[in-house]
């Protein structure tokens, strides 16, 4: 159960529980506001969809969602960051509103796809905010293009498999994460019937043992800042740690009494860190 009764406390005749710890709950984000534009790319036989939000003359941000998910679950902070920057928001191939295309699904495609957006834009470079499978994305294009990348923000992400805790069954968090994308997906997706062909289609890429080198890791010229949760269900601090030694120009942010999913379950305190690193 995603809200265990771990206490029962007796209080003026009645009977009340005690909450679980913020880790252990996963608060939704709020819906998006009002795009400023939004479209489709199309890139190697896929439909990429975009939207921008914020000023139209600012520094551009991109923010990369994580597995499964879609652009929309960065709710808690495009309000944030719109003030100040022109916020661009991505799904990434296959998921949310973005189709698939026949090949091979890597994180390195769904770079090119974040490639083609920007050419699109005319962006010749951005800061990326990349979550989990998204920070892998974003990782992948300071390595390959760090020409395109001013700044680089990377929350719940590791570079090999070592980084990836063992699992016997799904924590509760990402079994409410997964039941949340796909009631997503069924709801903007092309065919909302595609969800478990796309999930199955990532099932390789989360295994890969193999992600980035350290020689990869090292060569990443962007400022970074390297993030994590303290109680992360999947990605082993050490790891995250390990990784803001390699990157030369990184720092270590842990977001304490929060998972794989801080920047919902602490979003001020995420928000607060994002925009204190991109100024």
């Amino acid at each position: 159960m995603l809200w265990r009764t771990a206490l029962l406390v007796i209080a003026l005749g009645g009977v009340s529980y005690a909450d679980p710890a913020r880790w252990e709950s996963l608060p939704l984000p709020p819906a998006m506001p009002q795009a400023a534009a939004q479209g489709h790319v199309e890139v190697a036989g896929a439909q990429i969809y975009y939207a921008t939000y914020g000023a139209a003359q600012g520094a551009p941000v991109i923010l990369l969602h994580g597995g499964m998910g879609n652009a929309d679950h960065w709710g808690f902070q495009v309000p944030a960051l719109a003030a100040k920057y022109r916020v661009i928001v991505i799904d990434s191939r296959g998921q949310g509103r973005s189709t698939i295309a026949k090949g091979k699904l890597t994180y390195h495609a769904m770079a090119d796809d974040v490639l083609a957006v920007m050419d699109a834009l005319q962006l010749k470079q951005s800061a990326l905010v990349g979550w989990s499978d998204g920070g892998e994305i974003a990782l992948d294009l300071a390595v390959n293009h760090p020409e395109r990348v001013s700044k680089l923000f990377v929350l719940g992400a590791n570079y090999d498999i070592r980084g990836s805790k063992p699992r016997k069954q799904s924590a509760p968090t990402f079994t409410a994460y997964a039941a949340k994308c796909r009631a997503d997906y069924k709801k903007l997706a092309k065919d909302p019937r595609g969800y478990d062909a796309v999930a199955g289609a990532l099932v390789p890429v989360w295994r890969d043992p193999k992600l980035f080198t350290k020689e990869q890791l090292r060569s990443i010229q962007a400022p970074t800042v390297v993030a994590d949760g303290d109680h992360d269900e999947i990605i082993a601090l050490d790891q995250v740690k390990e990784m803001a030694t390699l990157i030369p120009n990184a720092r270590l942010v842990v977001f304490e009494n929060a998972s794989h999913f801080a920047l919902w379950q602490d979003p001020a305190a995420f928000n607060a860190a994002l925009v204190d690193f991109l100024k």
